[in-house]
C-alpha cells in the first residue's frame, strides 16, 4: 500500500494558477494507474486527471485542456499543473491509486 500527502493549494483569483503536488510514501515506479481527483461541497467526487495502463492520460471532460498531469518517478511525485482557474474548479483535491487510501487532500477555492 502507498500512502500519498497533497499539497499546493490555497486560495487563487479566477484565471490564476496552481500547482499541485502529491508526495508518495514509497517508490511509485511500479503504479501505472494513478491520478488527482476533486470533491466540491454536495457534489460527488470526480476524477480531474489520471493515468492508466500503456502510459494513457484521461482527463475530466471539464478541464478542457487547462489541467495537465505529470509524474517524476525519481521523486515519488505527481504533480497537477492548473492554469485558468475558474470558481468552479473550487474543491478538496485527492491524489489516488488502487493501492492506496483517500488522503486529507488540499484545497483549491478560486474566488475574487
Amino acid at each position: 500500500q502507498v500512502q500519498f500527502v497533497e499539497s499546493g493549494g490555497g486560495l487563487v483569483q479566477p484565471g490564476g494558477s496552481l500547482r499541485l503536488s502529491c508526495a508518495a510514501s514509497r517508490s511509485i515506479s511500479s503504479i501505472l494507474a494513478m491520478g488527482w481527483y476533486r470533491q466540491a461541497p454536495g457534489n460527488q467526487r470526480e476524477l480531474v486527471a489520471g493515468f492508466g495502463s500503456g502510459d494513457k492520460i484521461k482527463y475530466g471532460e471539464f478541464v478542457k485542456g487547462r489541467f495537465t498531469i505529470s509524474r517524476d518517478n525519481a521523486k515519488n511525485t505527481v504533480y497537477l499543473q492548473m492554469n485558468s482557474l475558474k470558481p468552479e474548479d473550487t474543491a478538496v483535491y485527492y491524489c489516488k491509486a488502487p493501492v492506496s487510501v483517500w488522503g486529507q487532500g488540499t484545497q483549491v477555492t478560486v474566488s475574487s
